[in-house]
């Protein structure tokens, strides 16, 4: 079974803002934490997903049993064995969120979306509505 046009679209534009969002972290907080050994060093993979210190995705969910419902959940990973110092985690999350309420409008233009904390994880919710399947 393939994917609707506009489902590939909107997927396309969440790894780009995703990527935009790795660009970020790796700029701000490069050389924080040794990569992790198998992890190559930033711009030496086809993807910045892996490559350099951070890998960010998004991963549909349905929502059930969240208070927002479906959305996206996104995902900041830091690819390193050395423990993460509490503070570091924390900078760097509410570096994310900053950053991903600065960029969701310029990703996912004349969509509602927006980034809620949902239980320990953030989520993009709002109108990810493909419109009419006549207009593919």
């Amino acid at each position: 079974m393939s994917s609707h046009p506009k489902q590939i679209e909107l997927e396309q534009k969440l790894r780009a803002m995703a990527d935009d969002l790795d660009h970020f972290l790796e700029d701000r907080f490069e050389g924080l934490y040794p990569l992790h050994p198998n992890r190559l060093p930033r711009g030496k993979a086809a993807s910045v997903a892996y490559d350099g210190l951070f890998s960010t995705g998004t991963q549909f969910t349905p929502g059930y049993g969240s208070e927002y419902g479906r959305g996206y959940v996104v995902s900041v990973e830091i690819r390193t064995l050395c423990p993460v110092k509490e503070e570091d985690r924390q900078a760097i999350e509410d570096a994310s969120r900053e950053y991903l309420k600065e960029i969701i409008p310029i990703y996912l233009p004349g969509r509602t979306v927006e980034l809620k904390r949902d239980g320990n994880v953030y989520k993009l919710v709002g109108d990810f509505s493909l419109g009419s399947s006549s207009n593919s």
